[in-house]
């Protein structure tokens, strides 16, 4: 889904460089879960090099130099969309982060109080988490012996969960239909995360019957 070269250079044609003095305001964003993870600067070679290579690059005001993020790291960000405000003078960068993007090793440069964390956010993160579980020992936790006992018991769990999700609302019990729940959801995102497939795909598809 990277925006071709020559899509980013027809969006840069529309910022208004002058207002900006050369370097426009990039707010980089998670694609998947909605996160805002960063903030640069780009002047028009950072832009350009960003839509060329697919990664995205800043122009870095202290070194005065161009500097694609995770040249060093390794924890890239992958250019999946972009998109310019209203007055064209500033940048949402949409990006699948390779790895942590801040440089004290956390998700985004505004963890913790400054960014309170959405609900997508987490169900994100969980998803991160369920889908290190498949290398994990199964002994070592309940998602990893899941794995282990293959699609089949995983896809038992769910139908059993989805039962125990209708009984719940049929007795009118709110407290175990919200417990049913939240386990039927767990064993959906495991069985996807088996499938190779994620809750991503799942709401692609609902805004796209959606239309």
């Amino acid at each position: 889904m990277s925006l071709k070269a020559a899509e980013v250079s027809s969006l840069s044609e529309r910022i208004d460089w002058s207002k900006v003095d050369g370097l426009v305001p990039a707010i980089v964003q998670d694609y998947q879960s909605s996160q805002v993870l960063m903030m640069g600067y780009m002047n028009k070679d950072a832009l350009s090099k960003t839509g060329e290579t697919g990664q995205v690059t800043f122009f870095s005001r202290t070194k005065q130099r161009l500097w694609t993020k995770g040249e060093t790291s390794g924890n890239v960000l992958q250019l999946v969309n972009m998109s310019l405000d209203c007055d064209n003078d500033t940048l949402l960068v949409k990006v699948n982060p390779i790895g942590p993007t801040c440089h004290t090793g956390t998700t985004t440069c505004w963890d913790g109080d400054a960014q309170e964390e959405s609900q997508m956010v987490w169900l994100h993160q969980l998803e991160q988490l369920l889908a290190a579980r498949k290398s994990a020992d199964p002994d070592s936790s309940y998602t990893a012996s899941l794995y282990a006992r293959g699609t089949k018991r995983i896809s038992q769990k769910v139908g059993e969960e989805g039962v125990e999700v209708a009984l719940a609302a049929t007795s009118g019990d709110k407290a175990e239909l919200v417990c049913e729940s939240a386990d039927l959801i767990y064993h959906l995102m495991v069985l996807l995360q088996d499938q190779g497939l994620s809750m991503n795909d799942v709401v692609n598809k609902l805004k796209e019957r959606h239309k």
